[in-house]
């Protein structure tokens, strides 16, 4: 399964939308007095989308999506001799496993490690860089806010022109990358969290893409950002969506990004600055650089190494199927580095209390690890060496 959201298109979203729930748009604020759960999205169920046992595992086909058996019931096939086509499958808490499983290959060891963040962030989280203080906003698709992994990091969720009924895969996995307590990035940050949906379907799966709905959330974060303490500000917004000029309600939302520039507050979005995404050994540590790989997503294009690479594939986050389930994506897609970038500024806010998205970047190129292999595969971050050099710049 590619997950990739630049520009208006999303390959991932699983739930078919009906002629009339195409039409139901909602905008859900939080009393003006105190900020609340507007609403609960429901869980998504995917097992309608594979009903029944499964009675063949599809081949994996390097020019097509990931196999995707979320949810799905195995339990009646001989996998013993597919190894190759396993190690590309996407799965998640409510998959259901046969006995005859190939010997290298253990899903639950698969999501165990996946639920790593990787690259010695774990290290930091025990010496107590976890982002505590530091508010981080997320505007992205319908979230299942009871959810384990951030329900008690999350201070805030309304709605924008949303018509998302039940959660989305892609919130959890955000949100969960994020701030996630096992698998985010700043496991302590403030989650303040906005679902929008970034223009109207028309029908037919065709959607008339208009940003002017995401202008209006980060307008909205800008307005509750003033509310908040002065040590409790949100300093960092996740938008894991390309935002380019030939879009409706391009110039409005970077009006709406300066706004919020100027009131401290950084703006991470696909394309917003030079980095790209890694691809990951789903059988290795994620602390383990050596580990890591060209992203699936661009594995056979051109790297000029003037792009920071950050971690996307092989991520295990949060599902929107249950509150404690979670899903292994073996292809992550751009979408998943920019909340990893966003939690790290977080980190770094808290470190550097006066960080600036130019300082970030210059010391993220200067303390990044360079890999050599095969191929040359570029630079990698290093957050741990990455914030003690800001810590020495305090």
């Amino acid at each position: 399964m590619s997950i990739l959201l630049t520009g208006c298109t999303s390959s991932t979203t699983m739930q078919k939308k009906s002629s009339e729930q195409l039409k139901e748009y909602r905008t859900l604020l939080s009393p003006s007095n105190e900020l609340s759960i507007v609403r609960k999205p429901s869980v998504a169920d995917y097992s309608r989308f594979h009903p029944g046992k499964m009675t063949e595992l599809p081949k994996y086909n390097p020019n097509s999506d990931d196999i995707d058996l979320r949810s799905s019931d195995l339990t009646n096939l001989d996998l013993e001799e597919r190894f190759e086509d396993l190690i590309y499958a996407d799965f998640d808490s409510k998959t259901q496993w046969p006995d005859k499983l190939p010997d290298n290959f253990d899903p639950h060891m698969i999501m165990k490690l996946g639920k790593n963040p990787g690259l010695g962030l774990r290290k930091l989280h025990r010496k107590g860089i976890t982002g505590k203080g530091v508010g981080l906003a997320i505007i992205d698709q319908g979230l299942l806010v009871d959810h384990v992994e951030y329900k008690k990091q999350l201070k805030m969720y309304e709605e924008i022109h949303c018509n998302d009924r039940e959660a989305s895969m892609h919130g959890p996995a955000v949100a969960s990358i994020a701030v996630g307590k096992a698998v985010g990035v700043a496991p302590k940050a403030d989650l303040y969290y906005i679902a929008e949906t970034h223009g109207n379907f028309k029908g037919e799966g065709e959607f008339e893409c208009d940003l002017t709905w995401l202008a209006k959330s980060i307008d909205r974060i800008v307005e509750i950002n003033k509310t908040l303490p002065k040590d409790k500000k949100i300093r960092v917004i996740s938008i894991s969506l390309g935002i380019v000029e030939r879009l409706n309600g391009y110039e409005k939302a970077l009006e709406s990004i300066e706004k919020a520039k100027q009131e401290g507050i950084y703006t991470v979005y696909v394309g917003s600055d030079p980095y790209s995404g890694l691809g990951r050994n789903p059988l290795k540590s994620a602390d383990d650089i050596t580990s890591y790989t060209r992203g699936e997503s661009w594995k056979n294009m051109q790297y000029d190494n003037s792009e920071l690479l950050i971690p996307m594939d092989s991520r295990c986050t949060a599902s929107p199927t249950g509150v404690k389930d979670y899903v292994f994506y073996r292809e992550g897609g751009i979408s998943w580095t920019v909340p990893y970038v966003a939690g790290l500024y977080a980190l770094a806010c808290q470190v550097k209390p006066d960080i600036t998205p130019d300082v970030f970047w210059e010391e993220a190129f200067n303390t990044s690890d360079t890999v050599y292999g095969r191929k040359k595969l570029g630079k990698i971050v290093n957050p741990v060496k990455l914030i003690e050099k800001l810590e020495e710049m305090k």
